[in-house]
């Protein structure tokens, strides 16, 4: 990892997952935002036109060049201040302190006859303390500039002058033509024109903007992919016309045009600056957005100026410490204002001593009222000792020791990527104690994000005889001894003298080795394998010399188990090309493998809101099928209604593999006549070439239409393991007293079985479950109504949130609670008039599992708890 990508990636992310909340919790789709450059060529919205060539003049940026627009230069900044705002910004950060202001006011009536001691008394305590913490804001600026300047002075490649040349990021602008190689960043938002693959695809780490480590496949428009060579960039000509800047990672709408012909662009073939091209020897792409204009700038607010909860709480001791002062100081000049005027009595003076006669106005007992406020101000000073100046500045001196332990704690080290614990800003130390709640998802934090194949249903019949680690928790549980003390790791199953392989963990002599030809159903078992190998977007990458077997390059983890189980039961995915698959296929009447092709003639992607994946192939003999996989609630209506006589068993299955932790995909296919793919395929076509604000809802629109009616082939069953010491750590913070909120997507059985396999659910723990899967609530959704349905709905949420409190609120001193609600209950239950009571419940249980949840929900469970953190 470069310099400086860390310390970005943190505030990157949380602001990119701020933005993606907003939009999720406001459900809207996001949309391109206005900025100054944009604004200059043509005003928000579908604006920003990028002309991409590579002649010289235009790679050396000419100013007068109409082809090249005033955007923004590609050199960035993160600093929090410059030369100029350093002294105003920095100063008016100490002044925010209330007790340097105090000090402040002091030290300049210490140069005015009030003062009881020398001006250098008061004024040289708050000079330390404000060099002392401005030193300290310089210091870390200064590293942010050194950061900065590394990224800005990093080298890419640029087309000029006939060939690729060497030049800095902060030089390149709009439209130039760039390569980028092998595990090196992306210097500014790219649009993909070719690879070293030959279907021009590529791989990219995202982790710098998203926190996933999964890597994302890219791939190119055909029309450019044939741009290989640097000769053939001399008469690369395009025009790019797109959406303005905008903070939205997962979306973009734009088009080309190039050799008189348009084409429609999407996120597939968009790279973003500060993510890494992995696995891919170099890519060719040109430059659409520069600097503060690139999509993680966008993301990337200015430096807050960051104060914890101990340094507010301070204020507020300073604001109690300065009433007393006050107070002290009032009834002493009141006191001193009685006494000076009493100084003179029948014409003598009571106080000779001190001389009244010969006194300045500060003591003049005819001016008794003036002396008095006078006294004040100089009590105020006097006293001032109450108010702890030299606490903040030891305080600071502690943040900066604590930052020093925290960097050199060798627990914290991570051995696997060699990256030590690193406190970036001192500012916020103290925060680490008084986390009170933790809200995690589940895959990837509680779990390894590492699937294995150990489970599927085809065609109505189990396979796979494997132990998942919650069906051994919930065995210790039960007190189960048999299957609780099993030894569940991969060689459990595995023969003896065979390895364990990546991403299968299945075994089962019915299906394995050929052995699924002589199945009842091998007819509904070859297409099922088919579709495993067929219906994804794997890439293969490399052939181990000694098995002989393929590894691949997958989007997702889930991808790549499915596509190594179908090589492991005889459907070997081999090559891709920007137009096919290639698979050796067991062929079921001569039992020998044979090569088979697909051509791909469309493919319908995957996303949270469609929870499912289509391909339509072209086989060798003409037919064209839809393959299909996606979860179960929205493939079972998608199915043909006469044809699928394994719908009810399907679901059952699915079911016991829910209970046992595992992620289940619903399979299903559909052959589709010339007609109909002909028709959709039109308007297809239509959809993805047109511009609008709402192409995606027309595109899906277009793809729903032809994913029904579809054949139920049968469900795969994956295994996501808990990280090592996952219930350990989760034990600790229950001690601690820390509550764990855990947002999923896993259904309620699901969800529950993790929560006891990962300590997150105890034992003597009492359950609240909120739910709507009742009897009275399925029957007004088999009638229709949805008026009734959702009164009756709403009414039985608010009645179990109720009945939860009581429990909670009649529980003895100790006593545990866990809440348990579906995304169905959890819809109602954040809704205006309810959410209050609902969060009061969940803030007072010690666990909270929000199980079938969308990301609109998350987002807004998320917001809702801040809101009542903060309030």
């Amino acid at each position: 990892m470069a310099p400086g990508d860390g310390r970005r990636r943190g505030r990157r992310r949380s602001k990119v997952r701020l933005s993606r909340l907003y939009s999720f919790a406001c459900g809207r789709r996001p949309t391109a935002v206005d900025d100054e450059s944009s604004s200059r060529i043509g005003g928000p919205g579908f604006s920003r036109v990028v002309h991409a060539h590579a002649d010289a003049s235009s790679a050396a940026g000419d100013p007068g060049d109409p082809a090249r627009p005033a955007y923004c230069s590609n050199s960035v900044s993160t600093t929090k201040y410059n030369a100029i705002t350093f002294l105003p910004k920095s100063l008016f950060e100490q002044f925010r302190r209330v007790a340097n202001i105090y000090f402040l006011i002091s030290a300049g009536l210490a140069y005015t006859g009030l003062a009881p001691f020398r001006s250098a008394t008061a004024v040289a305590p708050l000079l330390v303390v404000l060099s002392a913490t401005m030193i300290k804001e310089f210091i870390e600026d200064w590293r942010r500039k050194q950061q900065d300047n590394e990224v800005n002075n990093r080298k890419t490649k640029v087309f000029q002058h006939g060939a690729f040349q060497c030049t800095k990021w902060m030089n390149l602008q709009v439209g130039d033509v760039v390569k980028v190689e092998k595990d090196e960043f992306f210097p500014a938002d790219l649009i993909l024109l070719s690879s070293s693959y030959e279907d021009s695809i590529c791989y990219v780490e995202t982790m710098n903007l998203d926190g996933e480590t999964n890597l994302k496949l890219k791939q190119s428009l055909e029309v450019s992919s044939n741009l290989q060579e640097d000769e053939s960039f001399n008469s690369f000509r395009a025009v790019i016309k797109c959406e303005d800047p905008n903070p939205h990672l997962y979306s973009f709408v734009g088009n080309i045009e190039t050799q008189g012909q348009q084409y429609p662009l999407s996120p597939q073939q968009i790279l973003l600056r500060d993510s890494k091209l992995r696995n891919t020897e170099y890519v060719y792409g040109v430059v659409i957005f520069t600097g503060h204009d690139t999509k993680v700038m966008q993301n990337a607010m200015k430096v807050p100026s960051k104060r914890s909860k101990i340094e507010r709480r301070m204020d507020k001791i300073i604001y109690l410490l300065l009433s007393s002062l006050v107070l002290m100081s009032v009834i002493g000049s009141i006191f001193f204002g009685i006494a000076t005027k009493d100084d003179v009595q029948d014409g003598r003076l009571k106080r000779w001593y001190l001389r009244p006669d010969d006194s300045t106005i500060y003591f003049e007992p005819n001016k008794a009222a003036i002396a008095a406020i006078l006294h004040f101000l100089t009590a105020m000073m006097l006293y001032g000792y109450l108010i702890p100046i030299s606490l903040y500045i030891s305080i600071e001196i502690v943040k900066l020791l604590q930052a020093r332990f925290i960097n050199q704690d060798i627990h914290m080290y991570h051995e696997e990527t060699d990256t030590p614990a690193h406190a970036r800003t001192s500012n916020l130390n103290e925060e680490l104690g008084q986390v009170d709640t933790i809200l995690t998802d589940k895959t990837g934090t509680l779990t390894c994000n590492s699937m294995e194949f150990i489970k599927c249903s085809i065609a109505g019949t189990a396979y796979g005889r494997g132990i998942t680690e919650v069906e051994r928790a919930m065995a210790k549980k039960k007190g189960s001894p048999l299957i609780a003390d099993m030894d569940i790791n991969t060689e459990w199953f595995q023969p003896e003298g065979k390895t364990a392989i990546k991403g299968f963990n299945f075994t089962d002599e019915r299906v394995m080795n050929g052995n699924w030809v002589n199945q009842h159903h091998s007819g509904v078992i070859e297409m099922f394998f088919r579709l495993l190998a067929v219906c994804h977007t794997c890439i293969p990458d490399e052939v181990n010399k000694v098995s002989g077997k393929i590894s691949y390059e997958a989007e997702s983890p889930d991808e790549a188990a499915f596509v190594v189980a179908a090589q492991e039961l005889g459907f070997t995915f081999y090559q891709r090309t920007q137009t096919g698959v290639y698979l050796h296929e067991l062929d079921p009447l001569s039992g020998k493998q044979v090569d088979r092709s697909y051509k791909i003639l469309h493919v319908l992607e995957f996303n949270s809101a469609r929870k499912r994946m289509s391909v339509i192939v072209k086989n060798e003999d003409g037919k064209i099928f839809l393959f299909s996989k996606g979860a179960d609630s929205v493939m079972f209506e998608r199915l043909s209604s006469c044809e699928n006589e394994y719908i009810e068993v399907t679901q059952q299955h699915i079911n016991e593999y829910a209970d046992a932790g595992l992620r289940t995909l619903v399979l299903a296919y559909r052959e589709l006549d010339e007609d109909d793919y002909v028709n959709f395929d039109r308007k297809f076509t239509a959809a993805k070439n047109s511009v609008s604000a709402d192409r995606d809802e027309v595109i899906e629109e277009v793809a729903d239409l032809l994913e029904r009616e579809l054949i139920l082939l049968g469900a795969t069953a994956v295994e996501d393991k808990l990280q090592k010491g996952v219930p350990e750590c989760i034990d600790k913070l229950a001690q601690a007293g820390i509550k764990i909120w855990v947002l999923t997507g896993d259904k309620m059985e699901t969800a529950i079985n993790i929560g006891y396999a990962c300590s997150l659910l105890r034992q003597g723990m009492k359950q609240i479950t909120i739910t709507l899967d009742q009897a009275e609530i399925i029957a007004l959704e088999k009638v229709g109504e949805k008026a009734a349905l959702t009164k009756a709905s709403k009414e039985k949420v608010i009645e179990q949130i109720n009945e939860g409190k009581e429990k909670v609120k009649n529980a003895s001193a100790g006593e545990a609670f866990a809440l348990i609600i579906d995304g169905k209950s959890l819809t109602y239950a954040l809704e205006d008039d309810v959410k209050d009571m609902f969060l009061k419940l969940a803030v007072g249980c010690g666990s909270v599992i929000c199980c079938r949840s969308s990301p609109k929900q998350k987002a807004l469970v998320i917001l809702q708890l801040v809101y009542i953190r903060a309030s």
